[in-house]
């Protein structure tokens, strides 16, 4: 199982950024994947994670209607479209992925047993 993120940048305040999670190794309708990000000095916590029937997603309070996670299933990408972004978005944002999680444990990082590289983002003004 491996994945690769990218598409981060640096942008201005309301900007957006489509960030990229490329799986292999696995196919992706039989995992969970979450994005998560980690500012300096802070714990790593969950952002978006969309299930393995891609049927259920979740947002953490601080993105909901800014940003909207997909898949393209026959690609084995996940994307995180980031809208509205803000300064306390930035951090280096990293895709994973976890077998058999139930809606109430997809935005705990222990339980990803897989984690690509982080795509740093930063929003300045």
């Amino acid at each position: 199982v491996q994945l690769q993120a990218s598409g981060g940048g640096s942008v201005q305040p309301g900007g957006s950024l489509r960030l990229s999670c490329e799986a292999s190794g696995f196919t992706l309708d039989d995992y969970t994947i979450g994005w998560f990000h980690q500012a300096p000095g802070k714990e790593r916590e969950a952002v978006s994670c969309i299930s393995a029937s891609g049927g259920s997603t979740y947002y953490a309070d601080s993105v909901k209607g800014r940003f909207t996670i997909s898949r393209d299933i026959a690609k084995k990408v996940v994307f995180l479209q980031m809208n509205s972004l803000r300064s306390d978005d930035t951090a280096v944002y990293y895709c994973a992925a976890a077998l058999g999680l139930i809606a109430s444990t997809v935005s705990d990082p222990g339980r990803y047993a897989h984690w690509g590289q982080g795509t740093q983002v930063t929003v300045y003004s």
